[in-house]
């Protein structure tokens, strides 16, 4: 278990916004899959730094689009999770799963 790689809650969400939008996953349309679902505002800069991070751990991998006219010309930069991914994103949730397991919140 020591060489296993959890992910922080941010990375948690990007990667699950990635796996959401199967295919159509680039800046804008994470941030907003993640604004709409957590309710929170999200910066461009937050998504594209924890995207250059799961990369660097193996986690997603880009690739580019085709030039569109309505971006004058520029390409889309597409990310997907990679297998090793999508492993960290399950051992994240059965550890946390196994840490909410019999908690019983008083109050709320």
């Amino acid at each position: 278990m020591g060489d296993r790689q959890f992910l922080g809650e941010f990375e948690q969400l990007v990667l699950l916004a990635l796996v959401r939008l199967q295919g159509n996953a680039y800046g804008v349309t994470i941030r907003r899959e993640l604004v709409e679902r957590t309710k929170r505002d999200v910066s461009l800069g937050a998504v594209y730094a924890t995207l250059s991070r799961l990369a660097e751990k193996g986690f997603v991998e880009s690739s580019v689009g085709e030039p569109t006219p309505e971006r004058g010309g520029r390409a889309k930069k597409f990310f997907s999770v990679t297998a090793p991914g999508l492993v960290a994103l399950d051992e994240t949730r059965q550890v946390q799963n196994r840490m909410w397991d019999g908690v019983v919140l008083e109050g709320v």
